[in-house]
């Protein structure tokens, strides 16, 4: 029986964790901090980037080959590094055109678990989906599910901006969203998927092909001691983005056009967190915005939350969001907003952001413009912003409401667990029945008297042909039907 105040043990595994600028790092880190504060036992596995985690929950660091580190990507490791076969398909697959780390991860992850399985009650993979995972339920662990957003929309998004060869790469590469759609299908059917957004579950859905009813929304939370207003006036005319990843799904480019209009008549500066694609260090030279456009990542937590406190207006310019942990970082540095009115945008920042066109830079030029002449609309979206972060983005209630889908997997698991007993002990039963034979008994019931000719007959194991070979035929039932029943 599942126990509903007993602390739990938990495996938390992450394939990449980057600690400040992408949704998994930042997820893991407040979540596993929010789980151990409510007295639980949390165990982080992760492959590289690992994740910066706070005092209490422990990481178990599993490696893979590094092939996309920041200072070396698309590497060729040296040939003391293979360590066994998974290193082996990690390397053919990033030779091949594909990306490996969501399928070799999991297949690490799984080896991991299956030597300790005793040690946990319950696993749950963020956003991995390898076939790996496939294998948790055989270890008798429930598995709960996180999916912030399905890949498939970055794929779609991205492929639809790229022409030829290029093109074809990059299909190759998403490759591995085919297996976290089958994965997916295959472990809502083993315990609940959570995500993010009310967006993102219909994205799931209608992609993945999954039950609405197997789907949990929990939106994520923002660590209010390190994103908040600060004392220090903010900088005239700083302008302030965010990008994980500089693909087209981020709208960098957008953005980067809407500032070449704006510099033109006013004195702004834009300051984009994360590594620039060549592309867009391109856009921005074309455009002779080099000293109008700064570019700086790996930043720590103060330096990081002290820059959004800073600017007078930020930017989420994506094409499509599952959520958006910068919007919410934010919101709760009291830098009014303007966003994409895409994906889960308008639904995390409601009434607290200027929401304007996807991918057009004119209508967002003309927004900040205004924001930037208006100290005042300023003020109402830092107030209305504050406000939103305090009623609904806390992680010790995120925390709260991710156990009670652990909670709930685990019960499912059980239950699972005693209705295969049941069927197995039936079917034990079933193949232990002694053979039903004919006995002097059962012909006395029928009327028949016994004679040397029936008992030699019973020895046998007798026969409705047989009896009538006899000379013998059953008494009528009722209704003068046969006494014995078809049924």
């Amino acid at each position: 029986m599942v126990t509903v105040n007993r602390p739990l043990r938990i495996a938390l595994l992450s394939y990449r964790s980057k600690p400040h600028c992408g949704g998994q790092g930042v997820y893991i880190r407040h979540l596993s901090r929010e789980l151990d504060a409510l007295g639980h036992r949390v165990e982080v596995f992760s492959g590289q980037p690992y994740p910066d985690l706070d005092p209490g929950p422990r990481l178990t660091k599993i490696p893979s080959l590094d092939l996309y580190r920041d200072s070396d990507p698309f590497r060729t490791p040296q040939w003391h590094e293979y360590r066994d076969w998974i290193d082996a398909l990690e390397i053919a697959m990033m030779w091949g055109g594909s990306f490996p780390e969501p399928l070799t991860f999991s297949i690490r992850a799984l080896r991991a678990l299956a030597a300790r399985a005793g040690e946990y009650d319950v696993v749950h993979d963020n956003q991995g989906l390898g076939y790996g995972m496939l294998g948790v339920p055989r270890l008798g662990l429930p598995l709960v599910t996180s999916i912030h957003h399905p890949i498939s929309v970055d794929r779609r998004i991205d492929l639809a901006s790229l022409h030829g060869l290029v093109k074809l790469s990059r299909r190759r590469w998403y490759g591995f969203v085919r297996m976290q759609a089958r994965v997916a299908r295959r472990v809502a059917g083993y315990g609940p998927l959570i995500t993010v957004s009310a967006s993102s579950k219909r994205d799931i859905c209608r992609d993945f092909e999954i039950p609405p009813r197997r789907v949990r929304i929990i939106p994520l939370g923002v660590d209010t001691r390190v994103f908040r207003p600060r004392q220090a006036p903010r900088v005239p005319g700083r302008i302030i983005a965010v990008a994980s990843a500089d693909s087209a799904l981020k709208g960098m480019a957008t953005l980067v056009r809407a500032v070449g209009k704006l510099v033109t008549e006013r004195d702004v500066h834009l300051i984009i967190v994360g590594q620039p694609a060549p592309a867009t260090k391109r856009l921005a030279a074309q455009l002779s915005l080099a000293d109008r456009v700064t570019f700086t990542h790996g930043l720590g937590d103060e330096a990081f939350s002290a820059l959004l406190a800073s600017a007078e207006t930020a930017v989420v310019p994506s094409l499509y969001e599952g959520f958006s942990l910068p919007a919410v970082e934010h919101m709760a540095s009291g830098t009014p907003l303007v966003a994409s009115r895409s994906g889960a945008l308008p639904e995390v920042t409601g009434d607290a952001a200027v929401l304007v066109a996807p991918g057009d830079s004119e209508e967002l030029a003309v927004v900040l413009r205004r924001l930037h002449d208006s100290p005042a609309e300023r003020a109402a979206l830092a107030d209305r912003a504050l406000r939103r972060v305090g009623e609904r983005f806390a992680w010790p209630a995120v925390a709260q409401a991710t156990v009670a889908q652990y909670r709930e997997a685990m019960s499912d698991r059980e239950a699972t667990a005693h209705r295969q007993a049941v069927r197995n002990q039936q079917a034990g039963e079933h193949r232990e029945a002694p053979e039903h034979r004919e006995t002097p008994e059962h012909w006395e019931a029928l009327g028949h008297k016994e004679t040397p000719e029936h008992r030699e007959t019973l020895g046998r194991g007798e026969t409705p042909e047989r009896r009538e070979t006899l000379g013998h035929r059953e008494a009528p039932g009722p209704g003068g039907r046969s006494g014995t029943s078809p049924c």
